[in-house]
């Protein structure tokens, strides 16, 4: 087991926020040492600035901790932090952390098309770790310990690890549609309207669609040579062309998504049966690094013909991997399926912790 390791969490009042509270106040080496939020809540006990709205009671260890203003000095004892900010103070206060040599591993958007930063699926890319080096080399002054990575939109996450176990067994993806049916805790708190959601679909989520079709081309493509710059799967040899359509619907938690693909490869074309075996048998370097947090199964393949269903299945394995059933052959492209995972646990907490656990494990975080 790693040493101890103490983490900060910024944004500690949100939704995010409590979701990495639940999660890290049970991990074996990753210790709460300080918490972050707005100027409103600074000054006051973690259990006294916030409006609890998890399944589980707010964990003993943080009850009575002090909350501190989102300043790189309050957080000068930490090994590394995770960000649950808005996207709308993200941006500032992740680059003050990382120039004060602070490690950040976060939640928001800010950072998710830097050209430096990772974009982390962590059962997908892990190996794109390898451009932080070039990252704080850039930086003025140079950084020998702070850096930003990012994980993905929840949207994204979701499909991304399906599709990577496909790439793995059989190749290049060419086309991939997905239509989306996300939860309403993806809004964050208090979300969407009660009279805008029930008994609805809601047939527009601003800017996912576009978010899932630019991630996917960075997630799935790769790291230069030179570890100094991202190759987008849109500038490869291998182009990824997706399209998505996303929609808000009436559940609580777990995104359900319907995806078609083809493959660039056409002279082979694999069987039904060999897909659901590559999807079983896929491995992460995380899973192959023992991350506590990692799933025993990246993909779990349903044989059941009505299922995933998010009420039924976004808490397997602690919602840290994903759902697949339902494929079989596509009229229209190559193959088709339907995929779950859950959007507060691999969709977003879960995933930030984990890329922490793996950065751990390879010495990135020092």
């Amino acid at each position: 087991m790693a040493k101890e390791v103490k983490v900060g969490v910024l944004g500690a009042t949100g939704t995010v926020g409590q979701r990495f509270i639940v999660l890290l106040s049970t991990h074996p080496y990753f210790k709460i040492q300080a918490l972050g939020a707005s100027s409103r809540s600074a000054g006051q006990t973690y259990l006294a600035a916030t409006k609890w709205k998890q399944p589980v009671p707010v964990p003993q260890v943080v009850r009575e901790m002090i909350v501190k203003e989102c300043k790189a000095e309050e957080f000068s004892e930490c090994d590394l932090v995770f960000s649950g900010l808005d996207s709308d103070v993200a941006g500032d206060i992740e680059k003050a952390f990382r120039a004060a040599e602070l490690c950040v591993f976060s939640n928001a958007s800010n950072y998710r098309r830097d050209p430096l930063c990772p974009l982390i699926v962590p059962l997908v890319n892990t190996s794109h770790l390898s451009i932080i080096p070039h990252q704080q080399s850039v930086q003025s002054p140079p950084l020998k310990k702070g850096f930003i990575v990012t994980n993905a939109n929840c949207s994204t996450t979701g499909i991304a690890i399906p599709l990577k176990a496909i790439e793995v067994a059989f190749g290049p993806l060419e086309t991939v549609m997905v239509t989306t049916m996300q939860a309403i805790s993806g809004a964050g708190y208090p979300g969407v309207p009660s009279l805008d959601i029930l008994d609805n679909v809601v047939p527009l989520i601003g800017g996912e669609e576009e978010k899932i079709e630019w991630e996917l081309s960075k997630i799935l493509g790769d790291v230069n040579t030179s570890n100094d710059a991202f190759v987008l799967r849109s500038q490869s040899d291998s182009p990824l062309n997706v399209s998505a359509a996303c929609n808000r619907v009436p559940v609580l938690d777990g995104h359900l998504e319907c995806v078609s693909f083809s493959l660039k490869n056409k002279d082979k074309k694999p069987t039904v049966e060999e897909i659901k075996t590559a999807l079983r048998a896929f491995k992460c370097e995380a899973q192959l690094a023992g991350c506590p947090s990692a799933p025993e199964q990246a993909v779990y393949v349903h044989d059941e013909p009505d299922r995933p269903q998010p009420r039924l299945d976004r808490y397997f394995q602690n919602g840290a991997g994903c759902n697949v059933g339902r494929l079989r052959p596509c009229p229209v492209l190559d193959f088709k399926f339907v995929v779950l995972s859950n959007n507060v646990s691999i969709g977003a907490a879960t995933s930030s912790i984990i890329n922490a656990e793996y950065a751990v494990h390879k010495g990135v975080v020092a």
